[in-house]
C-alpha cells in the first residue's frame, strides 16, 4: 500500500535546537527523523511514500532522493503553505490505491500498520485513526470512542489525568476527499475530522506502543536517546 507523509514542516517550537531546515530533517544520530520514519515504513512493507513537502523541500529531495532502499519516494511540493488539509489533497493526487496510510512527519508511533489495515477492513470503516493512552496530559486533544470503537468525538487540549490521543496515523479511503472543503488551504484535524467525525465512519484502535513526537524541545532530545535503539 501507499502513504503520504506530512513533512512539510518548519519546526517552530524546535528554533532553539533546529534551525533553517524542515522539521521532519531535524537531526537523530547523524540522521533526520525523516529516516526513522521511513525505516517503520519499510518494516511494515509500504512501496511507495508520498512525501509532502513545502518548506525547504529541496533538502529533504537532496538527502532521500527518489527512493529509499525498497520504498518509491514521490514528492508533492506546496508552493505555498496549503495547511494540512490542503497539503493531504494535493498528495492524494499522485495515489494510485483507494486505501492509503496517511503519517504525521514529526511523530513516530511504532505500531504494526497492518493491524491497522485489517481494523479498517473489518469495521468497514471511512477512515481510522490509532489512538494512544496517555496520562496526565495537556499538550494534546483527547479522542472520545463508543462501546463499537468508533469515533465520536475530539476534544480541545486540556489539563487531563488520562486519556486517548490521536498519534498521527490514520487509514482512509480515497472517497474522503468528497467531503473536503472546497477552499485549497484548510485544516485536516479542524476543517475535516471534527466536522465529518459524526457524518462519515471513524473507526479508533488503540495502541500503547512506543511514541514520541519530536515538536518541543524537550521530546527531541528525549528521541536522541531513544531512536537509534529501536
Amino acid at each position: 500500500m501507499e502513504a503520504i507523509v506530512l513533512a512539510g514542516g518548519l519546526g517552530t517550537r524546535l528554533q532553539s535546537v533546529i534551525s533553517e531546515i524542515p522539521k521532519p530533517m531535524a537531526p537523530i544520530d547523524d540522521q533526520p527523523f525523516l529516516f526513522y520514519i521511513l525505516k517503520w515504513l519499510e518494516k511494515n512493507g509500504i512501496k511507495k511514500v508520498i512525501l509532502s513537502v513545502g518548506y525547504k523541500w529541496e533538502i529533504i529531495y537532496n538527502k532521500f532522493g527518489e527512493h529509499f532502499n525498497s520504498i518509491e519516494l514521490v514528492y508533492s511540493i506546496e508552493d505555498l503553505p496549503l495547511g494540512t488539509g490542503g497539503a493531504i489533497s494535493l498528495a492524494m493526487k499522485k495515489l494510485k490505491d483507494d486505501k492509503f496510510f496517511i503519517i504525521n512527519g514529526d511523530t513516530l508511533f511504532d505500531i504494526n500498520l497492518n493491524d491497522l489495515l485489517d481494523y479498517h477492513l473489518i469495521g468497514a470503516y471511512d477512515f481510522s485513526i490509532v489512538l494512544k493512552p496517555m496520562i496526565n496530559f495537556d499538550r494534546y486533544g483527547s479522542v472520545e470512542m463508543d462501546e463499537n470503537n468508533r469515533i465520536i468525538r475530539f476534544n480541545e487540549k486540556l489539563p487531563r489525568k488520562n486519556g486517548l490521543i490521536n498519534g498521527g496515523i490514520y487509514l482512509a479511503n480515497y472517497s474522503i476527499n468528497k467531503y473536503f472543503p472546497s477552499i485549497e488551504k484548510f485544516s485536516f484535524e479542524n476543517d475535516f475530522m471534527e466536522k465529518m467525525v459524526n457524518q462519515l465512519s471513524f473507526g479508533g484502535i488503540v495502541k500503547d506502543n512506543y511514541f514520541i513526537d519530536i515538536g518541543i524541545p524537550e521530546d527531541y532530545k528525549r528521541a536522541q536517546l531513544e531512536l537509534p535503539k529501536l
